[in-house]
């Protein structure tokens, strides 16, 4: 296959007309048609991918992309059938990459992208999104997580002061389920997000999944922080069907003031404005054990399969733009996500990210680039509920690091 070049990567951006060679072993016509299949964030996502597609399209005459869109809740299973029937897109978004780098079906950034776009991420996304020296991952969004408050529902409790330790979470929650019609913690322990609501409780204790050569899953700091949340269930101060309770419809649940306090992620912020911008809420720093701050942070990544190398060419010149900041920013600014590029940065109109960025700096990221991290992940999202089922939470996360050792 071909490397773009920098002189061809500085004319691209200068023209922002990526002409795409005939494709090679495509169809007769000279046409290419890349696949690519996204996960849904907003109902926005679409409309924004349809866009960067249209305009790449138009600028590259003879190539069409044909996007698919799946549910979180989905898009694992997915695109795991897809793989193991040699029918993985041209392009995936998604979270994790690093199984299928241990697999050699991925493209590194090297191979696709111009260096201008290799240069423009964030020196911490783009280690982020590499193993070995080698960028395989291609940063889409960031986001920090903080407790989102509804201020008029603990006022009403007589909670003057949102909670900064577990402690204080608790009697929180304790006072805003016994004083108002609301529950007093939104506790989504359901297969979409699961990993991350108990995540940000692991760090909270001092735990977390491990690093890139070790999955830790089942640890004295994580049993302490399952306790702390089957504690909360098994209390009533959560909805009763929290093992299965997805963390999207929850977070509605949330804006309507049918929780006192919430997980939550920048788009949140969007919802509100949309759906009840007279919430009187605060968003603040994660309550943890012992009051010190951290947050967890998350980055997906765009990744390419190497299917055809006779493609790579066009779809190294879709992603170089999609990540030209008139496009890039517009995504990540309807999104309501941090961006994960320089230019992106520079650019972003969207002051409600403010206390999320002022986050980063203590966030902790998931082992993504863990081979064992997918697996880990589907396990804590199918498994972690057992906690509201009466299920010890030793028994549990050793279920689930058990499969992680054997992945």
């Amino acid at each position: 296959m071909r490397r773009r070049t920098r002189g061809a990567a500085l004319v691209a951006v200068a023209t922002m007309a990526l002409t795409a060679c005939s494709g090679g072993d495509g169809a007769e016509d000279g046409s290419v048609e890349l696949t690519m299949l996204a996960a849904s964030y907003s109902d926005n996502t679409k409309q924004l991918w349809e866009g960067v597609i249209a305009s790449y399209e138009d600028a590259n005459p003879g190539v069409t992309v044909n996007l698919e869109m799946q549910s979180w809740e989905n898009i694992n299973d997915v695109i795991r059938t897809r793989v193991q029937s040699n029918e993985a897109p041209d392009i995936l978004s998604i979270d994790a990459f690093a199984g299928y780098v241990e697999d050699d079906l991925l493209y590194s950034a090297e191979e696709l992208l111009s260096q201008e776009t290799i240069d423009d991420f964030e020196d911490s996304f783009r280690e982020n999104a590499s193993i070995d020296g080698t960028q395989y991952g291609f940063p889409l969004i960031a986001s920090a997580r903080a407790l989102f408050v509804n201020d008029e529902l603990l006022a009403e409790a007589g909670v003057e002061e949102p909670p900064t330790t577990w402690e204080e979470l608790r009697a929180a929650a304790e006072a805003v389920t016994e004083s108002t019609d609301a529950y007093g913690y939104g506790l989504p322990l359901g297969s979409e997000e699961a990993q991350a609501e108990a995540g940000i409780w692991f760090l909270g204790a001092g735990g977390g999944y491990g690093d890139a050569q070790k999955i830790t899953v089942d640890t004295p700091q994580n049993r302490e922080a399952a306790a702390f949340m089957k504690g909360l269930y098994d209390d009533g101060l959560t909805q009763p069907d929290a093992g299965a309770t997805q963390r999207t419809p929850m977070l509605d649940q949330f804006i309507q003031g049918r929780f006192g306090m919430a997980m939550g992620l920048p788009p949140i912020v969007g919802m509100i404005e949309e759906k009840n911008p007279e919430l009187d809420y605060s968003i603040v720093d994660i309550p943890t054990k012992d009051g010190e701050q951290v947050t967890l942070g998350v980055a997906d990544h765009l990744m390419s399969f190497r299917n055809d190398e006779d493609k790579a060419e066009e779809v190294g010149a879709f992603l170089d733009h999609f990540y030209q900041p008139e496009n890039y920013v517009e995504f990540v600014d309807t999104e309501g996500f941090l961006p994960v590029t320089k230019s992106g940065a520079e650019q972003t109109t969207n002051e409600a990210m403010g206390p999320f960025l002022d986050m980063l700096p203590s966030a902790e990221f998931y082992p993504s680039t863990n081979p064992a991290w997918a697996t880990t992940q589907a396990a804590m999202q199918s498994q972690i509920g057992l906690l509201t089922t009466g299920t010890a939470p030793q028994e549990v996360l050793a279920g689930i690091q058990a499969e992680a050792d054997n992945a």
